[in-house]
């Protein structure tokens, strides 16, 4: 039971962490322990400066994140129940945080707080035969946190459908109703995950860090001061010389 950061290999170099989740005996589940180590694992990695990328998953092929540990949800009271989904909350907050973006490779279950986590991320790459749910309320709890996220994924009629019935979704689902972005085998999962991982290296490292900055605001703001945000950032990419070196090179390319 443990959280292991280590370098998603890279042929040119790109600096991309792998941070794993490392239970598969639980399928993956996280407890306040787990929840501990893989807050202070994102934040580490996201404290390198020349970061390109994260990529979350968990060991085996049996799940990414099966969900929480009810064996520890059942000793909760009203006191240390809020302790304990804080805790939770706070791995989908630093994923959400992380000032690169955040890949989330699945396989097997995606289940509770592992659904959250996953909405959490920016991208998620699922393999065929992955399994989704949130089956809270068939253990007494309702469904909280990041699922708040889900209406904004996949709309409020399939999110309600999921939280209230806690019915499980195949893969192929989730692809349909947008909760995953892609889907492939098992054996294609890397590449697909390497495939999006070449559009994020090849793009301006600060203008990376810019735009998931600005998207997080996007989220909250009403539309006159998403906007006017935009042009705050568009001022501040200027504040190096990544804009101009690059459009440079474009332009050369193109005569």
């Amino acid at each position: 039971m443990r959280i292991v950061t280590n370098e998603w290999p890279r042929s040119d170099g790109a600096r991309v962490a792998r941070v794993l989740v490392d239970y598969p005996e639980k399928i993956n589940i996280l407890n306040s322990e787990l929840c501990r180590s893989l807050i202070h694992a994102i934040t580490r990695v996201g404290e390198d400066p020349e970061l390109r990328a994260i990529v979350l998953t968990g060991a085996g092929d049996r799940a990414f994140i099966g969900g929480a540990d009810i064996a520890e949800m059942a000793k909760l009271n009203a006191e240390t129940a809020r302790e304990f989904i804080t805790g939770l909350h706070e791995v989908c907050q630093a994923v959400r945080d992380a000032p690169v973006p955040v890949i989330a490779r699945i396989q097997g279950y995606c289940l509770g707080g592992g659904l959250e986590v996953a909405a959490a991320c920016d991208l998620r790459v699922a393999a065929h035969g992955s399994r989704y749910g949130m089956p809270e309320v068939h253990v007494g709890i309702p469904s909280v946190i990041e699922a708040a996220l889900l209406p904004k994924l996949i709309g409020w009629s399939k999110t309600r459908e999921l939280l209230y019935t806690g019915a499980m979704i195949w893969a192929e689902d989730a692809l349909a109703c947008g909760l995953v972005d892609k889907l492939v085998s098992q054996d294609d999962l890397d590449a697909t995950v390497d495939g999006l991982l070449e559009g994020v290296v090849a793009a301006g490292p600060r203008a990376i860090r810019l735009q998931k900055q600005l998207m997080a605001k996007w989220e909250t703001l009403p539309l006159d001061k998403a906007i006017l945000a935009g042009i705050d950032s568009f001022a501040e990419a200027y504040g190096t010389d990544e804009p101009t070196t690059r459009m440079k090179i474009f332009l050369n390319r193109s005569r």
